[in-house]
């Protein structure tokens, strides 16, 4: 049986319903009562779970549990706080550091050797842009400002931890990075420095949608590493299969996405023939990361090879997914949090 911790988000959603799949029985650990009730009906057995509570854990002591994944915690995506005007800085560490050690005693008293997290990309944000495909030997260097500085050092300190039980405990820890994760789910809206954004691609597709022309501003050639959320399912899955599957993974699909070339699979999957055209901003601002990933570790050590790396594929998947309805209380989520 796998515990899946953060089941109720958008990533835990789908790792749910791809474990079901597999034939993995599955407790589904979440605060959201009423998405639990839609990952009841895969299939899962709904658990309220709260990381920074240990009697919610405790509570799965007579579970009989193989294998954890760790999915909840607190991003900046999420965070309303202006770090310019307060600090949270205790939220972060209170979440994503004593949360998970309380998860990790949990598997320690159980003797479950196998828990896999998830850290920040952006533990390596001075190495983008160096012309090279990023391996997980690469040292940490990040930013020590901005809204998602103390993330980056709550969830390094989180893996640290997960290191020191690998050591201390014989544990198998493991812990994915990821970047930008796509997928129909409630992440098209973002918080940046506490202010509300409509998220890029969301823009993207709801332009090409109606017909309005979509915007690339600043150099329209910008190229990052992202991934399919159907991928990130079936990595969790591959992971816990694996007895080679011990700590750091990056988690992309190791393939290069050009803006404009996003753009155009955009209007052609969302918009063909509706009129939707790119316009060229070359004089405004765009500090959208550039960046690539090498992903041969994960496929060494539990043969994970990304299955939506070609950008067109994806947003065709994207939008059978989405005109599905099987998502939709994850989007009615996503808008009840914009309101």
């Amino acid at each position: 049986m796998i515990l899946v911790i953060g089941a109720t988000g958008f990533i835990g959603n789908y790792t749910v319903e791809n474990l079901i799949k597999h034939g993995e029985k599955v407790i589904a650990g979440g605060r959201n009562k009423e998405f639990g009730k839609e990952l009841e009906k895969m299939g899962a057995e709904f658990a309220e779970v709260d990381i920074t509570r240990p009697e919610t854990l405790d509570a799965l002591s007579d579970k009989n549990i193989d294998g954890v994944i760790l999915l909840a915690g607190l991003l900046p995506a999420n965070v309303t706080t202006d770090i310019t005007k307060d600090e949270n800085a205790d939220d972060y560490f209170r979440v994503n550091v004593i949360g998970t050690i309380n998860v990790l005693e949990f598997c320690r008293k159980k003797g479950i050797k196998k828990l896999i997290n998830c850290c920040s990309y952006s533990d390596v944000a001075k190495s983008w842009k160096k012309g090279y495909a990023i391996k997980e030997s690469e040292p940490r260097n990040f930013n020590y400002t901005g809204d998602h500085a103390v993330y980056v050092i709550s969830k390094n300190a989180s893996n640290d931890v997960m290191e020191y039980y690998n050591q201390q405990h014989g544990m198998s820890c493991a812990w994915f990075r990821f970047p930008p994760v796509y997928g129909v789910g409630p992440h098209s809206s973002i918080y940046v420095n506490g202010k509300y954004y409509k998220s890029g691609i969301q823009t993207f597709i709801e332009n090409a949608m109606a017909g309005k022309d979509i915007e690339l501003w600043g150099d329209p050639h910008i190229e990052r590493d992202i991934i399919y959320v159907k991928d990130v399912a079936e990595a969790f899955y591959l992971a816990l299969k694996s007895e080679k599957t011990y700590g750091l993974y990056n988690m992309t699909s190791g393939t290069r996405l050009d803006l404009e070339d996003q753009a155009r699979a955009v209007i052609d999957v969302f918009g063909k023939d509706k009129g939707s055209k790119i316009v060229y901003k070359p004089e405004k601002p765009n500090n959208t990361p550039s960046f690539l990933f090498d992903m041969t570790k994960a496929k060494e050590d539990f043969g994970f090879t990304p299955k939506y790396t070609d950008y067109h594929i994806m947003m065709e998947d994207y939008k059978k997914e989405l005109e599905s309805g099987r998502w939709d209380y994850l989007v009615a989520g996503r808008r009840k949090k914009e309101k």
